[in-house]
C-alpha cells in the first residue's frame, strides 16, 4: 500500500504518473480491481483530483518491487536511465528526484537523460532544443516498406483533447514540419526491424509517421494494426530509444539501451505462443 496527498488539481492518471512509477505500471489493473481509493472511497475511473485529496494505492509487495529502470550512466551532473515500458517519464523523474530534459512515451522503453542540477538541466535542454543530440530508435513494424530506407518529411497536427496526432504530406493548419529517417535492418514473417533516426522530436512522431506510410509499430494501440497486434499478443509498442549521443562539457557521450526489441512469436489459436 502506498499513500499520497494531492497538492495541485490533476486527473488521477496524471497524478499517478507524476508520483508513483509502480502505480503507472499497474494503473488500469488497479482501477479494474477497485484498488485505488480517493479519500477512502474506491474509484474505477480516471477522476479529477483537487488539492488535499488523499490517494491510496493497494499495490501488492510484488507490484511495489517492480523496477522502473536500470542504470546506463550515473555521472556527477547527469543520469541516464534505461526506462522500462509502462513507466511514464514524469513518474521516473519523481522517483529519481531529478529533472527530465526530454521525454519518452509511457510504453516506449530505452535511454532517457535526467539532470541532477539546474545548470546541467539548462545545458541539456538547450542541446535537445537545438537538435544537437543524435536520437536513434529501434522498432518492430509491419513490413509494408516500399524502400529499405527513407528520409521522410511531413507535417504533424496534434489534437490535445484526444491525445492523438495526425500526419499530412502537405502543409495544413496547425501542422508542424517533421523529419523521420528510417532504415530496415531485418525482415521476418511480414515484420521488419527498423532503425529510426529522429530529427524532430514531436509527440508520437515515430509511431504516427510509420503508421502514415503503412508500416505501423507492432503493439501500438493508438496508431497500430489491431489484427496484427492480436496475432502476436502485443499490447505495448515495440519501440526503444536505442541510442542518445551528445557532447557535454567537452566530452562526447553515447548512451546505448539494452532493451532492444526482437521479433515476437505469433500466438496460436488457443492463445499460446508458438515455440
Amino acid at each position: 500500500m502506498k499513500k499520497f496527498t494531492v497538492t495541485t488539481p490533476a486527473r488521477l492518471r496524471d497524478f499517478t504518473d507524476a508520483v508513483y512509477p509502480q502505480g503507472s505500471f499497474y494503473f488500469s489493473a488497479l482501477l479494474r480491481a477497485g484498488d485505488i481509493r480517493v479519500n477512502g472511497v474506491k474509484t474505477r475511473s480516471d477522476m479529477p483530483l483537487k488539492g488535499g485529496d488523499e490517494v491510496v494505492y493497494y499495490t501488492t509487495p510484488k507490484m511495489e518491487s517492480k523496477p522502473s529502470h536500470s542504470t546506463i550512466y550515473a555521472g556527477q551532473h547527469i543520469y541516464v536511465a534505461d526506462k522500462f515500458s509502462g513507466v511514464s517519464t514524469e513518474a521516473l523523474a519523481c522517483e529519481l528526484g531529478m529533472t527530465a530534459v526530454h521525454r519518452l512515451d509511457r510504453n516506449t522503453c530505452g535511454a532517457i537523460v535526467f539532470a541532477k542540477d539546474e545548470d546541467a538541466a539548462e545545458q541539456l535542454k538547450a542541446l535537445f532544443k537545438e537538435r544537437a543530440v543524435r536520437k536513434e530508435y529501434i522498432c518492430i513494424c509491419k513490413d509494408n516498406f516500399a524502400r529499405p530506407s527513407g528520409d521522410l518529411r511531413a507535417y504533424l497536427i496534434k489534437d490535445e483533447k484526444k491525445g492523438l496526432v495526425t500526419i499530412t504530406d502537405s502543409p495544413s493548419k496547425g501542422g508542424v514540419p517533421i523529419r523521420t529517417e528510417y532504415e530496415v535492418e531485418e525482415r521476418r514473417g511480414g515484420l521488419a526491424k527498423v532503425k529510426v533516426i529522429l530529427h524532430t522530436g514531436k509527440t508520437h512522431q515515430i509511431r504516427a509517421h510509420m503508421a502514415h506510410i503503412g508500416c505501423p509499430v507492432l503493439g501500438d494501440e493508438k496508431y497500430g494494426d489491431e489484427a496484427l497486434n492480436a496475432k502476436y499478443g502485443v499490447r505495448r509498442q515495440l519501440l526503444c530509444s536505442a541510442l542518445l549521443a551528445l557532447d557535454l562539457d567537452g566530452r562526447s557521450f553515447a548512451f546505448h539501451s539494452s532493451l532492444i526489441p526482437d521479433f515476437p512469436q505469433p500466438r496460436s489459436q488457443n492463445g499460446c505462443k508458438f515455440s
